[in-house]
């Protein structure tokens, strides 16, 4: 089955209040601040809030009317304000999107595509594990034991204004071990070898613990954004199903859900802050097994009965 549509990367707090709140309601006074002003401004964003004066998602709407609420829940608090008027008005509603997954084709199709490309360890490993762009990018040599076949994830890497940073998880969850398939191990033997090789060649020296699995050619960090781009050139440049990134993580997800996991064993392996999150992307492939559940349980009956 394949899901058209994709979930974009989360604003900052900060990218909120700078573009979204602060030019918009910066000139009212706290105490003046009404339901109505944050009615207008929820349609205002919505309007014409995005990029170069595009509309804005509900689902961002959504996230910056929470920056404000937190800002003035911080105000009533600490009694500058009598009351909370963004908890009076409600962000718009999100309609359910639907996530972009690779068909078990188009999975061989991209895998065998992609060859020799420079590529093809990163994709590789992010089907294989369903970790997040900027946690992979984050990835150490120490983070891995190749031995026991597991990867640690304990940092991402972002880009901000003032350049690329690592940082650590939002949540506890974000820190986690996932275990790997032989083919990913296999795989990541190879890739560094030959990284190996392309460091001795360029003078650079052997790996430590601290070396990069991804970098680029001075063996620094990747920038995520610049990663997404090489992948939409590299997919059409090789006539390969046009998908965002993220698409990985999802197709890792669905093919968890497929093959029976339970939803905090997914979530955890993704994750997740709570399995809460995961069956808000992932609840329509859940209902899809819930049917071959029901059909199971049927069975059982009807041999129970038979007896």
């Amino acid at each position: 089955m394949e899901y058209t549509g994709y979930r974009r990367k989360r604003p900052s707090a900060r990218q909120l209040a700078e573009q979204q709140i602060l030019p918009h309601l910066d000139a009212i006074a706290l105490q003046k601040l009404k339901p109505a002003h944050i009615q207008h401004w929820h349609a205002t964003i919505a309007r014409s809030g995005g990029k170069d004066g595009r509309p804005l998602s509900a689902r961002t709407v959504g996230h910056a009317h929470r920056v404000l609420h937190r800002a003035l829940q911080r105000s009533v608090a600490n009694e500058m304000l009598p009351r909370n008027v963004a908890s009076v008005i409600r962000p718009p509603k999100v309609e359910t999107e639907e996530v972009e997954i690779l068909t078990s084709e188009h999975l061989k199709e991209v895998l065998g595509g992609l060859g020799e490309h420079p590529l093809y360890p990163i994709v590789a490993l992010a089907l294989a594990t369903g970790m997040r762009r900027g946690e992979l990018l984050a990835l150490r040599w120490d983070d891995l034991n190749l031995e026991k076949a597991t990867v640690r994830v304990e940092r991402s890497l972002e880009e901000t204004k003032a350049g690329l940073r690592f940082k650590t998880p939002k949540t506890k969850h974000g820190r986690r071990v996932i275990s790997l398939p032989p083919s990913s191990v296999n795989m990541l033997r190879v890739h560094r070898r030959r990284q190996l090789e392309l460091r001795i060649a360029l003078g650079q020296g052997r790996q430590d613990p601290a070396t990069l699995v991804f970098s680029n050619l001075e063996g620094g960090p990747l920038s995520p954004d610049k990663l997404s781009r090489e992948w939409r050139r590299m997919s059409t440049a090789r006539k390969l199903p046009k998908v965002k990134f993220h698409a990985l993580r999802h197709t890792h997800a669905s093919a968890l859900i497929a093959g029976g996991l339970d939803v905090l064993t997914i979530s955890r392996r993704l994750g997740h802050a709570s399995p809460v999150v995961t069956l808000a992307i992932y609840g329509h492939l859940f209902r899809d097994t819930d049917v071959e559940a029901a059909s199971a349980i049927e069975v059982a009956l009807r041999t129970s009965v038979e007896r």
